[in-house]
């Protein structure tokens, strides 16, 4: 590991304005109701250069922020993962990600989250990430399972999306779970 933004098959890095077609390929994702936590009407070619623009021009950090998950090997978006709804006085925060059909089972979902969770717990000194998941959303239960997530509870027709209501199911790691796992990072 060269820094601690990049893994072993991926790299986490700030949004540029070239990276609007593949935000417009993850919105597509939404066509796939099964693993879509939105449907939002279709956007023009110009609306996803506007919003990647505004996206590319805010600073690093902050409370909130979005990274492009970029594919070492050849360079290629792979998608993106959030940070947002921190509080710093309780020590948590949530995060998501957001991966294209094409680059989909390869580890690159587990490696960017994992790059996260070594930043928010070892830099920032957050103790605690937690998750929300369509109870329906099958592959990301399984993948924050696999990372020592764990379920703490789920809250009953909590969210409307594609024609009906759907149960939202809460899981949560803390950072002595983290680490009890995960090597923390080094100055050497």
């Amino acid at each position: 590991m060269g820094d601690m933004w990049t893994g072993e098959k991926v790299r986490l890095r700030g949004v540029e304005l070239e990276d609007w077609e593949g935000f417009r390929d993850l919105a597509r994702n939404t066509l796939d109701v099964r693993n879509a936590d939105l449907v939002d009407p279709p956007r023009s070619a110009a609306g996803f250069r506007s919003w990647t623009a505004e996206r590319a021009g805010r600073p690093p950090g902050g409370e909130a922020f979005r990274l492009v998950v970029e594919v070492l090997a050849d360079h290629a978006f792979a998608g993106s993962v959030t940070v947002g709804e921190t509080d710093s006085r309780a020590g948590r925060f949530k995060t998501g990600i957001e991966i294209i059909r094409d680059h989909r089972r390869r580890g690159y979902a587990a490696e960017a989250t994992e790059l996260v969770l070594t930043y928010m717990f070892a830099e920032q000194r957050y103790n605690k990430c937690e998750v929300e998941i369509y109870a329906f959303n099958d592959a990301s239960l399984a993948l924050y399972r696999r990372l020592g997530f764990v379920e703490e509870g789920r809250l009953r027709q909590h969210e409307f999306f594609a024609g009906g209501y759907h149960d939202v199911v809460l899981l949560g790691i803390t950072a002595a779970e983290h680490w009890a796992t995960h090597q923390r990072p080094s100055v050497r």
